[in-house]
């Protein structure tokens, strides 16, 4: 155990957060206390321990029982589940580690947090054989998914298999577009088309700023369409010099620059609905905008492609399960992980506004059935198009850092008014220099461990 506390102190030490404001102790019931804090040889061989990150509303264990619990007792009726979501406080990786609590699959995001909390604390487990031995048919699910999975390490190793993808769709305003007589979005269009929308939808009238369009700068570079990373392939450092992010972000300002049109969250489309158009991510869109206002007249289309890289969406912003090298179960928890992924399950998840990674005509087809936001509104939308590809993998050994893209538009572009080079080299920059602390951390703490050993 002590390559996994060796390597979670580098993260504790750096103040790396996985990405959510919740942390937790490892419960044996939901939202309950484990008074013995067994380790995992411990738990019953019925029992299969889950610990989710991400989705963040897993947090909800009724939201997790209807998604996933009720799911594996009616397919497994002699497993009990064990489900632990990160949570204030003490239900952190740390804390499961220092527990000796280790879960049997984790769900977590995977761009984000795969590589500094599964790889990097030692917990991870080549599913590949498991693949092999169940003849799992990966080829089902969206390639793009599956290349998330695989460019995790230059070998191409499977530690995990996708469950649900938050994409992005573009909402509209229908009353906007209706009070200014402008045409509806379709699917298909490129961001210079949905430019000229937006010129034309972005107006102040009285006291009241109609916006023709909004997006998160921060999410559409680091999902962007043209698949690069912000970090070198081959160095500890970030690289942005490619010529692609320098159009990626031209494109993006193009929008903020309309007189009346300044960067507004997207967040506020539905309840302060003066917002033309929103690229936002769906399955938890499709949610909040209804809670925070039913009447709203809003329908759908697909994202705005590149005209470089026409009818293609974001990257994949998926979270996925992961077996751990510690599990005792491992067969089971792959058994269960394939369950999760049948087109049965997959047509449950799609009613309730889940995206999943099967490639499935009747998946697709059940989208938002339970939801009443959802009828009449233009479901196909949301499956338009080709994801991105994720970028290739980085060289075995390259600290992962998560560079902060957002700042090329706030504060050095919205408040500093920095040229697209300079915003785009002062992040690089900073990028570097945060992986050179990493680094240092990391030399500082393996010589403190070897000077202990000794």
């Amino acid at each position: 155990m002590k390559r996994l506390k060796v390597s979670f102190a580098i993260a504790l030490t750096l103040g790396l957060a996985a990405g959510c404001t919740n942390e937790a102790v490892p419960s044996t019931k939901p939202g309950g206390t484990d008074e013995k804090n067994s380790p995992q040889a411990q738990s019953p061989e019925n029992e299969l321990f889950i610990y989710t990150v991400w989705p963040a509303y897993y947090v909800k264990e009724e939201i997790f029982q209807k998604q996933i619990g009720d799911f594996i007792k009616k397919k497994f009726p002699n497993v009990t589940v064990k489900h632990v979501h990160w949570d204030n406080p003490g239900r952190q990786y740390k804390d499961l580690i220092a527990a000796g609590t280790i879960p049997d699959i984790i769900m977590d995001d995977t761009r984000m947090n795969v590589q500094r909390y599964i790889i990097d604390n030692d917990l991870h487990y080549d599913i590949s054989d498991l693949i092999k031995k169940y003849n799992f048919d990966t080829s089902k699910l969206n390639p793009a998914f599956m290349a998330q999975m695989r460019n995790l390490t230059p070998e191409g190793k499977i530690y995990g298999l996708p469950f649900y993808n938050n994409d992005y769709a573009l909402f509209y305003n229908k009353d906007i577009f209706d009070k200014f007589g402008v045409e509806y979005p379709k699917d298909g269009m490129t961001y210079d088309e949905i430019y000229e929308l937006a010129k034309k939808l972005t107006r102040v009238e009285g006291d009241i700023t109609y916006k023709g369009f909004s997006q998160n700068p921060g999410h559409y570079l680091n999902y962007n369409q043209l698949s690069l990373s912000p970090l070198s392939r081959t160095e500890d450092k970030g690289d942005m010099s490619d010529p692609g992010w320098k159009k990626l972000v031209d494109n993006m300002r193009r929008f903020y620059d309309i007189p009346a049109n300044q960067f507004d969250t997207v967040e506020t489309f539905a309840s302060k609905p003066s917002i033309a158009m929103a690229v936002a991510t769906v399955s938890d869109h499709l949610v909040k905008f209804y809670e925070q206002n039913k009447n709203l007249n809003f329908d759908i289309a697909s994202v705005p492609s590149l005209s470089d890289a026409p009818n293609t969406k974001y990257q994949p912003n998926v979270y996925s399960m992961y077996i751990t090298k510690q599990s005792k179960k491992k067969d089971l928890a792959f058994q269960v992980m394939a369950a999760l992924l049948s087109e049965e399950h997959q047509i449950e998840l799609s009613k309730e506004g889940v995206i999943g990674p099967l490639e499935s005509d009747a998946v697709k087809a059940a989208f938002g059935k339970n939801l009443p936001q959802m009828q009449g509104k233009h479901v196909e939308s949301i499956f338009y198009g080709k994801n991105a590809m994720p970028p290739a993998a980085r060289s075995q050994g390259l600290v992962w850092y998560d560079v902060p893209v957002q700042g090329v538009f706030q504060p050095l572009i919205f408040k500093e008014s920095k040229d697209s080079v300079t915003a785009l080299r002062m992040v690089q920059e900073q990028a570097t220099k945060a992986i050179e602390t990493v680094k240092a951390a990391k030399s500082e703490i393996n010589q403190a461990a070897s000077t202990n050993k000794q």
